[in-house]
């Protein structure tokens, strides 16, 4: 037989990278990098085109320390916490919008005053939109309105599915739905 090749290198996926990229930053973090070996290492590991290079790039760190790596986690998940409370708190505060009882069939909303829940904003329209029980779901669907309705700031194209917790507007009208009131 004849010379057989060589095994072409594993490439390198995103998520390769990505891993690479966090271990490097975990031991910046713990002091165990310069800021400049740091960047050329990040850098490099973006640019790597297989695992290998990977491996390479991380091959002379020390492993991480069990007490430093808890330490590091433990502020990392106190971290996104903390910003997961700061950014629910510069939401700003809707008005709910409670479902109604299905078994009452659902309702018409819009500007006219024949609607069955009237919104008197001038960006909604007589006729906006309609909600509606069906297949033991709320579904919402616009009516043609001009400017829009929009569920968690997509606009609707067709009938969606909404929760309680979602953010829905009607033009510029927005609300947070919330569940029924439980009957007595």
């Amino acid at each position: 037989m004849g010379v057989q090749g060589s095994i072409p290198p594993v490439r390198a996926s995103d998520a390769d990278r990505e891993r690479a990229v966090k271990t490097l930053q975990d031991r910046s973090m713990e002091g165990r990098l310069s800021h400049e070996t740091f960047v050329g290492r990040v850098g490099h590991a973006l640019r790597a085109k297989s695992r290998r290079e990977l491996t390479d790039l991380l091959d002379d760190l020390p492993p991480r320390r069990r007490i430093t790596g808890r330490l590091l986690d433990g502020v990392a998940a106190l971290s996104a916490f903390t910003a997961r409370v700061e950014a629910a708190w510069r939401e700003p505060r809707l008005p709910r919008l409670a479902l109604p009882d299905p078994s009452g069939g659902g309702l018409v909303i819009g500007r006219d005053p024949a609607c069955d829940l009237t919104v008197s904003d001038s960006t909604v329209s007589r006729l906006h939109a309609e909600l509606r029980w069906r297949d033991g779901e709320w579904v919402l669907a616009d009516l043609g309105s001009r400017n829009g309705t929009r569920v968690n700031g997509w606009r609707l194209v067709g009938p969606q599915t909404i929760r309680p917790g979602d953010r829905v507007a009607f033009g510029r009208a927005s609300f947070r739905i919330s569940a029924a009131h439980p009957r007595p």
